[in-house]
């Protein structure tokens, strides 16, 4: 399993006139925590997308609401990896405010698409050679 954190300040234009990051925000949360633990491996999105020609399209988006983030506030984005990847790749998140309590969590399932031909592939192979150490077989 892999996880991984990232911090990021509630903007004021992210939020409702309630002073709550708005709803549809928190996808995009999501996409930062995503593409954080893609840079922490040594990899980027647009290395990916450019250099291997793999693009990784959303499936589906879960998410569940549990309190609200509140503007300016500090949030921790924790994103995990709790299976090597395989033709899908799925990302659970929880963002926790300033306090440690649980604000938000989900799961995005992305599957692997080649550029050139637009049809899903299955994991490329450099990313699960990152991934690999962190899923030792038991």
């Amino acid at each position: 399993m892999l996880s991984t954190t990232f911090q990021k300040r509630v903007r004021y234009g992210e939020t409702d006139q309630m002073g709550y990051l708005y709803y549809g925000n928190y996808a995009q949360y999501y996409e930062i925590g995503r593409a954080e633990m893609i840079r922490e491996l040594g990899l980027t999105y647009a290395d990916m997308e450019a250099v291997h020609g793999v693009l990784m399209p959303v499936m589906s988006l879960n998410q569940r609401f549990v309190r609200p983030a509140r503007y300016d506030e500090l949030m921790t984005i924790k994103t995990t990896l709790r299976h090597l990847p395989d033709n899908f790749i799925t990302f659970h998140h929880e963002i926790f405010n300033e306090k440690n309590k649980l604000v938000n969590g989900g799961s995005v399932k992305l599957c692997f698409v080649d550029a050139k031909t637009n049809k899903s592939i299955p994991a490329p192979e450099y990313l699960l050679e990152k991934l690999r150490p962190f899923f030792p077989i038991l």
